[in-house]
């Protein structure tokens, strides 16, 4: 059946890791390309990180601010794993720049300020990197809609209008996505050759470090060396080998033709896909991977055709995300060569699920991960998946304090 999805074998995956490689090299040569690999102006530390940072968290909905201090052995989160509050106000026609600056104002003013502090801000849309560390929203997701903002710096004026409200006093900030705080944040552990942030949640997106000759389209008044963080939005990678099942949801999504990648792996869709396996059938209208997982927990309830074609399409997403770091690891070792020990700061509820009745995701991850390793030849890299607690705010300080 045409709209059937089935594990895919060695050599397809083998396929889709080259395939990526390639357009990762394309995106760092030339802008607007398939997966368009964001440089990030900012050069983290890796020792001697010190001092402390206020860290704004904005997702789609749940807005975070804590204080991070990085005066000791590990850093410490006050309050423990940030204050927390729901922001969806943001999705109200008519919220304006000033709304929103605020509500986030409102929040800063629950934590006890210490002096002049920079700011570390973890902003989850898409935006355009900048020399001096802020970031210009390229566009608004996620149901958001606040136009005066787009095509401009998102840090700069919320920095100045918190100095104007005497909220406190901050010396400036660093703004930066959340795939690459997961990757500033597993600076904290050194002795690796190379480090990847991922994300394999809602959505899904992956960065590294890339040396600055290796990115042909950066501005070379600029005079840029060593390495650079690099933000793939490896979301919109159309990789080989997909199904109709996947045409079905692409063609039903807001966006037809973009993020081809994200819609066959992450937990927004992979309902969706089980729907589109079954055209005939009736389902709930929201049908997300929490959904599918519940499928596969409980069998018994759950028609047999369902079960399996759940569990190929878990098991097919663990894959295909193998595929891809596979295909940025080839990056990595084609651009040096004595790499051989990296460390994947990995974070989203889908990649740390479990499946009652069989291999987690994670350890599917690793199984397909090694064996596509030793496939293109690099059977001694090794690579260590790690989940840390509240790694967008370790990152985001970091980036504060760099």
């Amino acid at each position: 059946m045409e709209n059937s999805i089935s594990k895919l074998d060695t050599q397809k995956l083998k396929e889709i890791a080259l395939s990526l490689q390639s357009k990762v090299e394309t995106g760092l040569s030339k802008e607007n390309a398939e997966i368009q690999c964001i440089p990030t102006f900012i050069s983290p530390k890796t020792t001697g990180i010190t001092g402390k940072a206020v860290v704004l968290d904005l997702g789609g909905t749940n807005y975070r601010v804590a204080k991070v201090d990085f005066s000791g052995k590990t850093p410490v989160i006050h309050p423990e794993n940030g204050w927390k509050i729901d922001l969806s106000v943001m999705k109200t026609p008519g919220f304006t720049q000033n709304d929103l600056f605020r509500e986030q104002a409102d929040t800063i003013n629950e934590i006890k300020l210490e002096g002049a502090m920079p700011i570390g801000y973890c902003f989850s849309y898409p935006a355009e990197s900048l020399p001096n560390g802020d970031a210009k929203l390229l566009r608004w997701t996620k149901g958001v809609n606040i136009g005066e903002m787009v095509g401009k710096p998102v840090g700069q004026p919320f920095v100045d209008y918190l100095n104007g409200q005497n909220t406190g006093k901050f010396t400036g900030i660093k703004v930066i996505n959340d795939t690459v705080a997961s990757l500033f944040a597993g600076l904290t552990e050194s002795g690796y050759d190379a480090y990847i942030g991922l994300i394999v949640g809602t959505g899904t997106n992956m960065a590294t470090f890339i040396r600055a000759d290796k990115i042909k389209k950066l501005d070379p008044a600029m005079k840029l060396s060593g390495l650079i963080p690099v933000n793939l939005e490896s979301g919109n990678f159309h990789p080989p080998h997909l199904t109709g099942a996947d045409d079905i949801v692409d063609k039903n999504s807001d966006k037809q033709g973009a993020q081809r990648f994200e819609k066959a792996v992450s937990g927004m869709y992979l309902g969706e896909i089980l729907k589109a396996a079954f055209p005939s059938d009736e389902f709930e209208e929201k049908f997300d991977a929490q959904k599918l997982t519940t499928i596969l927990s409980y069998p018994d309830i759950y028609k047999e055709a369902y079960v399996e074609t759940a569990r190929n399409i878990y098991e097919r997403s663990a894959q295909l995300v193998a595929a891809s770091l596979a295909g940025l690891i080839e990056v990595l070792i084609s651009h040096d060569s004595s790499v051989k020990k990296i460390r994947l700061t990995a974070e989203g509820s889908l990649f740390w699920s479990k499946n009652k009745k069989g291999k987690s995701y994670v350890e599917l991850v690793i199984g397909e991960l090694n064996l596509l390793l030793e496939e293109l030849g690099h059977k001694g890299v090794q690579v260590d998946i790690t989940q840390m607690d509240n790694a967008n705010l370790i990152g985001t300080a970091i980036a504060a304090l760099s």
